[in-house]
């Protein structure tokens, strides 16, 4: 995963806990870099040890720290570093996750050796949707989620999600049913 997930998972914890809480997961976790840098690939462990580490640190599951992990990406760090992409992603909550596909079209732009998730909407409806999430990655169920509330609360709309399928149980991808 590129650099700007370490930092944002190191911006999470040190806004919410301190610096002391980072550097004792980051111990824990046995990673020796003192800085990320953005635009630069790192290997997934590095991403997964953190969060089990800030799992065990803060007491709470790998989920929970996916999903809250999930929510600082919208409203902290995809606001900081992309806002106008994401102020250009759709003018309601709807709007935004019908458009969520094209999203990651541009930012391949701006991070050309990076392979995105992709994502399908279907099942529209005016209260509802399916988002199909396809990664080649494993164990990031829970930071999707984390980012669909997070994009709820962007648009200050009160959401019910329910995992309908998922890779864990041998599905192809994971399918997330989307209801407001």
């Amino acid at each position: 995963m590129h650099g700007i997930v370490n930092k944002a998972i190191q911006g999470l914890v040190t806004e919410n806990y301190g610096l002391e809480a980072w550097n004792r997961i980051k111990t824990k976790s046995n990673v020796k870099e003192d800085s990320f840098i953005s635009s630069e690939p790192y290997p997934d462990g590095i991403t997964f040890s953190l969060a089990q580490s800030a799992s065990e640190e803060l007491g709470v599951t790998v989920d929970q720290v996916l999903q809250a992990f999930g929510e600082y990406w919208i409203l902290k760090t995809g606001m900081e570093h992309y806002g106008p992409l994401m102020k250009s992603g759709g003018s309601n909550f709807q709007e935004f996750l019908v458009n969520l596909p094209n999203f990651h079209s541009r930012v391949m732009l701006i991070f050309p050796n990076v392979t995105p998730p992709e994502f399908q909407v279907t099942d529209v409806t005016d209260q509802s949707l399916v988002m199909h999430y396809y990664s080649t990655r494993n164990g990031l169920k829970h930071f999707v989620y984390g980012l669909l509330m997070g994009i709820a609360k962007m648009f200050d709309k009160s959401i019910d999600i329910t995992i309908i399928k998922s890779k864990d149980a041998g599905n192809h991808h994971d399918e997330f049913l989307i209801e407001w």
